[in-house]
This record gives structure tokens, C-alpha cells and sequence, in this order.
């Protein structure tokens, strides 16, 4: 039996893959669970349409990414200011939350959660950098410094 799965399967495949099973397996579990529907004519090429067209918004998606990334790589005075003690302790920390606004002020609007920092927090004054992923396979180190108020 050949099926088209709609969720991922853990050791048969991947959402939006087309596998074959035993008929039991297909018909009395993956299609009543609705982790697949069956692979007849009008699905595989309703299937066929989807997958070209999300291919084409991926494409897309992952131009704008690397435009943002090479933008990114240009930037090197980024700089975020904190209270800070003579010895140079931060008073708090300074996480992916402050580079992200650091980097919406610098007029690039980069999600939080996708800005990776070496540390989970950053305690002392000093230069650093942090690797920000914007898409599959895009990935770009930004350099930044945390300076007294």
C-alpha cells in the first residue's frame, strides 16, 4: 500500500513523504491516526503541487535570509550598554533579548530566539560575538561589545 504521510513517523519517514507499507499497518493505524492518507492518483499530484510550490516560498525565504546575512556580516560596531560596576561585573546579564533590540536599533529585525550566545548570559564587560540562525543552512556570527553606561 502506498501512502502519503501527513505527520513524521519515527522509522518509516518524514512529513510529506510518499512510502510504501503493509496494508494492515497503512489501513488500521497510520490512516484512522491520521498520520497518512492514501496515495491514490489526485493526491500524488495534488502532493506533486504542494511540494512545488513550497519549494518556491523556501526558495524565497532562504534569498531573503542570506541578504539579511550578508548585511549582518557587514556590521561591526555593534555595541550594548549596561550598568556596570568599576570591575567591570554587570549588574543582571546580557542575553539573546538585549542583542536582539541592540540589533533592531542598528535596523535589522532579527527574532531572539533565533540568536545562539557561546555563554547563556553575559556577566562582565568585554567583547563578544553570537551566532544567529536565520534559516536552514544560514548562519552568521555577529561580533558585538558590551560597554558601561
Amino acid at each position: 500500500m502506498e501512502i502519503i504521510l501527513i505527520k513524521d513517523v519515527p522509522n518509516l519517514g518524514l512529513k510529506n513523504d510518499v512510502v510504501t507499507v503493509k496494508n494492515g499497518y497503512g489501513a488500521n493505524y497510520l490512516i484512522p491516526q491520521g498520520f497518512a492518507i492514501m496515495a491514490t492518483a489526485s493526491a500524488k499530484k495534488q502532493h506533486a503541487e504542494t511540494m512545488k510550490q513550497r519549494a518556491h516560498k523556501e526558495e524565497k525565504i532562504k534569498n531573503e535570509a542570506m541578504e539579511l546575512a550578508a548585511k549582518l556580516e557587514a556590521v561591526s560596531s555593534l555595541t550594548i550598554a549596561t550598568k556596570a560596576s568599576a570591575t567591570g561585573k554587570i549588574f543582571g546579564s546580557v542575553n539573546a533579548i538585549q542583542v536582539s533590540e541592540a540589533l533592531a536599533k542598528a535596523g535589522f529585525e532579527v527574532d531572539r530566539h533565533k540568536i545562539a550566545l557561546k555563554d547563556s548570559s553575559i556577566k562582565e564587560l568585554g567583547s563578544y560575538s553570537c551566532k544567529i540562525t536565520l534559516y536552514k543552512g544560514v548562519v552568521v556570527n555577529v561580533p558585538f561589545e558590551v560597554v558601561a553606561e
